[in-house]
């Protein structure tokens, strides 16, 4: 389920709504990227990177009688994981934005 979250996180910005077989064309072509680069499997590659990516702490605004102020507040594991997989294809989005270089290689 990991990978088919991180496929529908690349269906996004206007052109590539709904177009699910390319997402997962991409998918296909970076994991076999990573498999050649680092001989290791790319699904523990990237959990692991799921893993680092995530944001462990947050802040909230907590406001009272018009003053605002910025509350440290520890993430949970799901909105971890969802914020993790959305960084993750948005850095890959603007790499491959204006370049060479092909989204998989990004």
């Amino acid at each position: 389920p990991i990978v088919e979250r991180l496929v529908n996180s690349m269906m996004y910005h206007g052109r590539n709504n709904g177009k699910k077989l390319l997402a997962m064309k991409i998918v296909e072509h970076a994991f076999e990227i990573i498999h050649l680069l680092t001989d290791q499997n790319p699904l523990q590659v990237l959990v692991d990177a799921i893993i680092k990516a995530g944001p462990r702490e947050d802040s909230t605004r907590i406001g009272s009688a018009g003053t605002v102020r910025r509350q440290s507040v520890d993430v949970s594991p799901l909105r971890r994981v969802n914020q993790a997989i959305y960084l993750m294809t948005v850095v890959t989005r603007e790499a491959s934005f204006r370049n060479i270089k092909t989204i998989a290689e990004c």
